[in-house]
């Protein structure tokens, strides 16, 4: 068929395929799909991950190393000057009893900076989008003027009205006793504080160790003190007291630290019994949430009631998950198929380029002008023939499409299953006689010289359905070949 024109028909040239190349990049492909990433990698508050997420700490860590090197010299010289003369004069019991509070005291130390102290996951888009509909629906029409209330939201918690205020980092309702840290600039869990001297947040997760860790290091810290005043003494007994800072001048350094450092620590572990005690906060006794100031019937409705069951509660009930998962991987996206007009099922543009990028390799690598005439696809590959080159103002067709061949002046859209031997296209002359009619769309490049061309009938509206799906079908055998 020539379509009025007195130029011969020109052949179309197939290009054989090479499918070493394509399953080399595949190859490469699956190696790259085989590393993920983990949560861990995009977290989006300020801290510092290590040992593959395994630890999570501030990003402020500069004070929570002068604590570790301070109680690490602090007991190493008490070790090593103190702790021979003490043991061989009045018990070996000092050496153990101070090496299990060393031990327990650096446990609580790594065990509160280390942990996820019970950060809130940040709402995804499509919770934040929802939420704010929520909001403005509830609000009513604004007009000019109008200045919308604030977000906070009311819950009644053991006969106690309690205010969930809206975080706007975040995009949530913050649960009750929760709170957003500027410095880590995340929601945290029943929020106690920022806690440089720890590395960390001390929230839901992490509190009871913060806790153990401050009390434990008060015994320490008095321990050390007492003994190396005793050791002080007892040499001043044998050989004076000038001699016995010439003997032991790693004491006085133990009782520096120990003096100026034991009445914080004692009166930071004290706070924190009286919070326990009672089941408050630091955030909330600061505050004055629970105070009576406020108002006549303002009370705590965390509390239990009794101390001991309130001390129970926050050292010895049940440690929560952490809600961030920060070890776990990416999953990606999952494309869902987006329901057509007219009741078909078509793949939305990021599964079509999933499927597309597959079946790449088995193209040119450049594109490919044939005749002189009509610009290539920009950005796509050519299929090698005189098919490859439309108008920039027709409808693109997928250049990736198999069993799309050349028949003179049309664009033959064949079956896949009649052609893939061999791992080539084959020619028009090639191609069965019996079978379906295939369907053919005109090439653009036989119709540059003297004619001219109507985008309807290059791209027919009526078969965009069965094209798209047979084009996708394609490029999944394509790909798999």
């Amino acid at each position: 068929m020539h379509l009025g024109l007195d130029e011969p028909v020109r052949e179309c040239q197939y290009n054989q395929i090479c499918t070493h190349n394509s399953s080399s990049m595949e190859t490469s492909g699956h190696k790259k799909k085989r590393t993920p990433r983990r949560k861990w990698q995009i977290f989006p508050g300020r801290n510092r991950f290590y040992c593959n997420g395994r630890v999570m700490m501030a990003r402020q860590t500069g004070v929570f190393y002068l604590t570790l090197v301070l109680i690490m010299v602090t007991s190493g010289l008490f070790f090593a000057f103190d702790c021979p003369f003490l043991a061989s004069n009045l018990t070996p019991a000092i050496p153990v009893i101070g090496g299990v509070l060393f031990v327990f005291v650096l446990g609580m130390l790594f065990r509160a900076s280390f942990s996820d102290p019970g950060v809130l996951p940040r709402a995804t888009p499509d919770e934040a989008a929802d939420l704010e509909r929520q909001i403005d629906a509830a609000n009513g029409p604004s007009g000019p003027g109008y200045r919308p209330p604030p977000r906070i939201r009311e819950v009644v918690i053991n006969g106690q009205t309690v205010k969930l205020k809206y975080c706007f980092t975040c995009k949530i309702f913050r649960p009750p006793r929760a709170s957003h840290c500027s410095l880590c600039d995340n929601c945290v869990e029943r929020f106690d504080h920022h806690c440089p001297w720890v590395g960390n947040c001390v929230g839901k997760r992490n509190y009871r160790f913060f806790y153990l860790f401050i009390l434990s290091l008060s015994f320490l810290t008095v321990f050390i003190f007492a003994f190396v005043i005793t050791h002080v003494i007892l040499r001043s007994k044998r050989t004076g007291f000038l001699s016995a800072l010439k003997d032991s001048p790693a004491s006085v350094l133990e009782v520096l630290v120990c003096f100026f450092s034991v009445w914080s620590i004692m009166g930071l572990s004290g706070f924190h019994t009286y919070l326990i005690s009672s089941n408050q906060t630091t955030n909330e006794d600061i505050k004055g949430s629970w105070s009576t100031k406020r108002a006549k019937d303002n009370y705590n409705p965390y509390s239990y009631g009794n101390i001991l069951t309130n001390c129970c509660a926050a050292l010895c009930g049940p440690l929560p998950p952490s809600l961030i998962d920060r070890r776990g991987f990416i999953q990606p996206d999952t494309p869902q198929p987006v329901s057509h007009s007219n009741g078909s099922s078509m793949y939305n543009s990021t599964q079509l380029h999933i499927h597309m990028a597959a079946a790449t390799p088995l193209l040119h690598s450049n594109p490919v002008m044939m005749g002189g005439e009509g610009p290539t696809l920009p950005g796509k590959s050519s299929l090698g023939g005189p098919c490859a080159s439309l108008a920039p103002s027709q409808p693109s067709l997928p250049s990736s499409m198999p069993g799309l061949g050349c028949a003179g002046d049309m664009l033959t859209l064949r079956d896949p299953d009649t052609h893939c031997h061999h791992h080539h296209f084959v020619s028009p002359e090639e191609t069965p006689s019996p079978g379906p009619m295939p369907l053919t769309l005109p090439c653009p490049a036989h119709m540059t010289h003297g004619g001219h061309m109507n985008p309807a009938q290059l791209y027919d509206p009526a078969s965009q359905d069965s094209l798209h799906e047979d084009s996708v079908r394609g490029l999944v055998k394509l790909s798999s070949v």
